[in-house]
């Protein structure tokens, strides 16, 4: 059996729906040639900012209409009724999760989630804490006290408040979060990397197996597998890890 049978096998069903692959790349061209690459294993993409500022709501459309799960990765953060309009048109499309920034503050949050309460379609709606770019000395730097554990709690106890769906977080924060949050809250972890992998410009990781051992839903996954010299292999690595602690 080759791997792209194996990795289409319902062995690896849970991952699959527990993952996003991250389409980070500039031109709509090169994302629909990953899309066409990894469909129909793959049936979950991310969109970032990147490619959005590129293709535009054309390149979701297309996703959609090949019935592909789409997590909108806008990172909305304006004034209340700006991040509650650019919802509102968003939601005019039938994906499956978008963010907002919980730096946004109470209020933004909370019209994020009247928009899309509102709405046509009602995706998952999930705010962003810290980068997982981010470690304590930038924190410092800009001003933000404490350590980002501490930052990415109060910032889920505002999105909860506020009553969204879950929080993009790191995975090292994530064994903190099992006592602040519900089973059924999400909690998507970008930025995991297997052991061997190059970390990039990511600081605070864990691989995908610690990920889901300590309470991620989801997984996006990006660079580890995309520029990976043998990407089927690269996916069936993190799709094991993750099966391996998730089923």
């Amino acid at each position: 059996m080759s791997v792209v049978d194996t990795l289409l096998s319902p062995r690896f069903d849970a991952a699959r729906k527990a993952s996003y692959l991250a389409l980070d790349v500039d031109t709509e061209a090169a994302a629909l040639q990953l899309v066409e690459q990894f469909t129909p294993v793959v049936d979950g993409y991310k969109v970032g900012l990147e490619l959005f500022h590129a293709a535009g709501m054309r390149l979701v459309e297309k996703l959609l209409q090949r019935n592909l799960r789409v997590f909108l990765d806008m990172k909305l953060h304006d004034i209340p009724n700006t991040v509650a309009g650019a919802l509102r048109a968003i939601c005019e499309y039938p994906i499956e999760m978008v963010n907002v920034h919980a730096q946004g503050g109470l209020r933004m949050l909370t019209a994020a989630r009247a928009a899309v309460a509102q709405a046509p379609y009602q995706p998952l709606l999930i705010g962003v804490t810290l980068l997982t770019s981010l470690d304590e000395a930038d924190l410092a730097a800009m001003g933000v006290q404490g350590t980002p554990v501490q930052g990415v709690e109060r910032l889920t106890k505002l999105c909860q408040a506020a009553q969204l769906d879950g929080v993009v977080c790191s995975a090292q924060e994530l064994a903190h979060l099992a006592a602040l949050v519900p089973d059924g809250f999400e909690r998507v972890v970008p930025g995991t990397r297997l052991a061997t992998d190059d970390r990039h410009d990511q600081q605070r990781i864990l691989t995908p197996r610690e990920a889901m051992q300590r309470g991620a839903t989801r997984l996006v996954l990006g660079r580890g597998v995309r520029t990976a010299d043998d990407r089927w292999q690269a996916l069936h690595a993190y799709w094991t890890e993750m099966t391996n602690d998730h089923v």
